[in-house]
């Protein structure tokens, strides 16, 4: 290449095909193992939670600081995480204040999962491909979940109105 001074970048870079024969001459490791249901139990155990295994594959656990269950739910390749917040209030006058807030929430103020409705019930739920899951992303989902129910709920049950139930 010779001195600094007389230095040639076409000839430090090489050619695609140098890079592209070189690239193919990596061993490829695509092999994941999925996550299975002791290792999410031991990732239960790492995030201190208290937990019971109500069904197969299916645990009951307490957030941390809220205290709210959380069901955590290991389902062929995904796990499921959901959190009932409230029964949902009958239509009014203030449902559409009350979808709008839970619309601009999910856009704006939850990491991870969404606010949803099912079966009557006002939920947060996420959902976590088993394949590639991992404690961190499993950690951050709960606080997630847990911290939007801390800190939103106040408003959440304002919208919706007296008499709704948690």
């Amino acid at each position: 290449m010779g001195s600094p001074g007389n230095w040639d970048s076409r000839r430090a870079v090489g050619t695609l095909d140098d890079i592209g024969t070189l690239l193919l001459a990596q061993p490829q490791n695509t092999e994941t193992v999925m996550v299975s249901r002791e290792d999410l139990e031991s990732f239960l155990i790492r995030m201190d939670l208290d937990y019971e295994e109500v069904d197969e594959g299916m645990f009951l656990t307490r957030g941390e600081n809220s205290g709210m269950p959380v069901v955590v739910h290991y389902a062929d390749a995904l796990l499921l995480i959901r959190m009932k917040v409230m029964d949902m209030p009958k239509d009014n006058e203030s449902s559409k204040d009350l979808y709008r807030t839970l619309l601009e929430l999910n856009a704006t103020e939850i990491v991870h999962g969404a606010y949803g409705i099912e079966d009557g019930d006002l939920i947060l739920s996420d959902t976590l491909e088993l394949e590639t899951l991992d404690f961190l992303e499993l950690q951050a989902s709960m606080e997630s979940i847990e911290l939007a129910a801390a800190t939103q709920m106040q408003k959440i049950r304002s919208l919706a109105g007296n008499g709704v139930e948690s």
